[in-house]
């Protein structure tokens, strides 16, 4: 069973930074398409960032783009998030989420990505 595992979410100023990490086990971590999504109470979940497993130029929401990086380690079998200059806006629960080897279009959709991390809690004070 492919599980995913997910820390470094907590309580930051606006205009501060926190680095999400994410491990995978189960599977060859270079197989699959890891992506980052986020919810706040009462919205739907939002894409954030996503970088395929062949590597390339990460998609990147457009609330979090020039703020945020994505980036991966295949050696450790792990995903990051680097949040940079966090607004209050920024307050959700982060998911990181992984697709099946097959999958590679649409990767800004929820629904794309087979396996979910338990999510980290990041809020962000003004």
């Amino acid at each position: 069973q492919v599980q995913l595992v997910e820390s470094g979410g907590g309580l930051v100023q606006a205009g501060g930074s926190l680095r999400l990490s994410c491990v995978v086990s189960g599977r060859s971590f270079g197989n699959y398409n890891m992506g980052w999504f986020r919810q706040a109470p009462g919205k739907e979940r939002e894409f954030v960032a996503v970088v395929r497993w062949s590597g390339g130029t990460p998609l990147y929401g457009d609330s979090v783009k020039g703020r945020f990086t994505v980036s991966r380690d295949n050696a450790k079998n792990t995903v990051f998030l680097q949040m940079n200059s966090l607004k209050p806006e920024d307050t959700a629960v982060y998911y990181c989420a992984a697709t099946d080897y097959n999958t590679a279009q649409n990767l800004r959709v929820a629904g794309r990505y087979a396996y979910w991390g338990q999510g980290t809690q990041v809020t962000v004070s003004s």
